[in-house]
């Protein structure tokens, strides 16, 4: 099995990576260059197919991969030619996501 994980800066979080890329791309001759964001694509192999895995996966974006206080992401667990996708705004409803920042400021 293979999972694809994609992590990118929130939308109300600066990029200034993102910023410098696009003045250099403007610089370069496209002024029509909007927007850049810079974000992490990752690519992970599994063996086999426990019945906890995509949990663990999840898991492991939010503690891991990446900070979920300044960014989303998004994972894609691919099963024999199919993509099941979640992303971390799905997961919490803004209750919960507000309720999990809190306890993890406490530890």
């Amino acid at each position: 099995m293979k999972a694809k994980v994609i992590v990118m800066p929130k939308a109300a979080v600066l990029d200034p990576q993102g910023n410098a890329v696009r003045d250099a791309m403007r610089h370069l001759g496209m002024p029509e260059i909007r927007s850049v964001r810079i974000g992490k694509y990752m690519e992970i192999d599994i063996e086999g197919q426990n019945g906890d895995l995509e949990s663990r996966l999840r898991g492991l974006c939010r503690d891991l991969l990446s900070n979920p206080v300044i960014e989303d992401y998004e994972l894609q667990k691919c099963e024999g030619g199919s993509e099941k996708q979640t992303t971390s705004n799905q997961r919490l409803t803004p209750k919960a996501q507000l309720r999990k920042r809190k306890t993890r400021n406490r530890k």
